[in-house]
């Protein structure tokens, strides 16, 4: 059973940093891109950044570019976000999420195995 459990989230003022994580149980985790998503009430769920299997290659929102860095450690199966700079409309749920392949994209729909979320909030 593939597992994802992210933690780190919070309550920070604007201009503050948070760090989360995302530990991966049940699956192969070196051989799968990993993504971050967000989601704000009222609004679809959205891509923020996402990786590759081996972390070579990283992909970002414009809105969160230059302010949020995506990393990964194979050995720990664990996936990081990476938050400076925040701004008020950076509060959302996050959740991570393991993408089908060894890419990393921008699409909901390459994703198959999600995590329970965990909650941002940003103050002004």
């Amino acid at each position: 059973q593939v597992q994802l459990v992210e933690s780190g989230g919070g309550l920070v003022q604007a201009g503050g940093s948070l760090s989360l994580s995302c530990a991966v149980s049940g699956r192969t985790f070196s051989r799968y891109g990993m993504g971050w998503f967000r989601q704000a009430p009222g609004k679809e769920r959205e891509f923020v950044a996402a990786i590759t299997w081996s972390g070579g290659s990283t992909n970002y929102a414009d809105s969160v570019k230059g302010r949020f860095t995506i990393s990964r450690d194979n050995a720990k199966s664990t996936v990081y976000l990476q938050m400076n700079s925040l701004k008020p409309e950076d509060t959302a749920v996050y959740y991570c999420a393991t993408n089908r392949g060894t890419y990393g994209s921008m699409r909901v729909s390459s994703y198959d195995y999600w995590g329970q979320g965990t909650q941002v909030t940003v103050s002004s």
